[in-house]
């Protein structure tokens, strides 16, 4: 199983930039789907975009395309998100996640479909 920690939350202005790292361990992360998730106070957590095992596939939420990008450095064990262009209502906790092995879905992913999560980093976007 894949233990992952995220860092690079914070405070930020609307309109700028932000981005999160999530390091991964264990032996199996270059062959695994990672995807990245967040919970706004009060509500449900929200898929925000995928990337598969080589990189070379990316899927993202309609709220996000455009100005979230998904990466991975399979050498560092590590997933990125950048996000750009931050709005209030990116306001959220995210969170990282692994999926069970390089599964690839033609359809949004949900919670059940990764087996491994971060503990969090929160971002807040100011007006």
């Amino acid at each position: 199983q894949v233990q992952l920690v995220e860092s690079g939350g914070g405070l930020v202005q609307v309109g700028g930039s932000l981005r999160l790292s999530c390091a991964a361990s264990g032996r199996t992360f270059s062959s695994t789907t990672m995807a990245w998730f967040r919970q706004a106070p009060g509500k449900e957590h929200e898929f925000v975009g995928s990337i598969n095992w080589s990189g070379g596939s990316t899927y993202y939420a309609d709220s996000v395309k455009g100005r979230f990008t998904i990466s991975r450095d399979n050498a560092k064990n590590t997933v990125y998100l950048q996000m750009t262009s931050l709005k209030p209502e990116d306001t959220a906790d995210y969170y990282c996640a692994a999926a069970r092995g390089a599964m690839w879905w033609y359809r949004t992913p949900i919670l059940t479909d990764f087996a491994s999560w971060g503990q969090g980093t929160q971002v807040t976007v100011s007006s």
